[in-house]
């Protein structure tokens, strides 16, 4: 059965060597671990719970639920194929839930991090300097994406009401709050860019040239910013807004209001911050507790 499936594959879906080989692997795997079960199972009665068990076996033996998924995947095509000639009379399979993955957790600056950099750290007296500064504390006061940042004009900075207006994913527009310590920050740096010859651009962040920045300027300012004080390999705007939405449910804030912040469509999407809260809580935990 597994050579017949195996020259479908090959002859013709036209998969490649590697691809049937690796097919031929999972199968030959699971045909082991059910053969080693009972003597008496076969391709033709193997049931829900062989397969299940032979799931759990993998992750036990400290297989990724990617891995297992690819396996299960291999052990789902071969069962349809089997059922559409007849060489089963049912498909075990198809009804079999692959372990979910893990979601990697949101890499971030830890606060104490981030107050030496915005407080300790020398930045310059010059126009790049603050420039730099500003930028980085946009992105840490307001979990604004990068290209909501390169988008910022001077009429989306209202700064009596502590506000910007920025347009997000799917021209969707919202308004973040921002505080006094921002809001000097900006007013300085806007001093600054004006004092500037030349400027080519409305934007409200431009080069010293005065031309608009473009991503790759600013996540080169973000990742040598952050190397100040962080010797994390992922050091970007995005890792400022995971900062942000961290340091924001860390000190009390509700994961709705963070949602909206942040722009996300979903409360699942901001959903994964409240794991790297609870990791933390987790660390601080085994760090007090007498017993732990």
């Amino acid at each position: 059965m597994i050579e017949k499936f195996l020259n479908y594959l090959q002859y013709e879906q036209n998969r490649s060597p590697l691809t049937v080989a690796a097919y031929a692997e999972d199968l030959r795997a699971f045909e082991q671990f059910f053969k080693n079960l009972d003597g008496q199972l076969s391709w033709q009665n193997v049931d829900t719970d062989v397969i299940r068990d032979w799931m759990e076996s993998m992750v036990d033996k400290g297989n990724s639920a990617t891995s297992v998924h690819r396996r299960l995947s291999a052990l789902r095509s071969f069962y349809r194929f089997a059922l559409a000639h007849q060489l089963v009379e049912r498909d075990p399979a198809h009804q079999v839930e692959c372990p979910k993955e893990k979601k990697a957790l949101p890499q971030f600056m830890r606060e104490d991090e981030m107050d030496r950099l915005l407080d300790d750290i020398e930045w310059g007296t010059g126009y790049q300097g603050v420039l730099d500064r500003t930028i980085i504390m946009t992105f840490y006061q307001t979990g604004i994406r990068l290209s909501e940042l390169i988008g910022l004009t001077d009429a989306a900075i209202d700064l009596p009401n502590r506000q910007l207006k920025v347009t997000g994913k799917g021209n969707k527009q919202r308004v973040v709050p921002f505080g006094d310590e921002l809001a000097k920050c900006l007013q300085c740096y806007a001093c600054e860019r004006d004092r500037l010859e030349e400027r080519c651009s409305d934007a409200f962040f431009v080069s010293h040239n005065g031309c608009k920045l473009t991503p790759q300027q600013v996540r080169k300012i973000v990742r040598m910013r952050l190397a100040a004080v962080s010797t994390a390999k992922k050091r970007s705007p995005h890792v400022l807004r995971h900062t942000f939405a961290t340091a924001m449910l860390n000190h009390g804030a509700g994961i709705e209001s963070v949602r909206r912040l942040l722009g996300h469509a979903s409360a699942s999407t901001t959903e994964i911050y409240t794991h790297t809260t609870f990791e933390q809580l987790k660390r601080i935990y085994h760090e007090a507790h007498p017993r732990a």
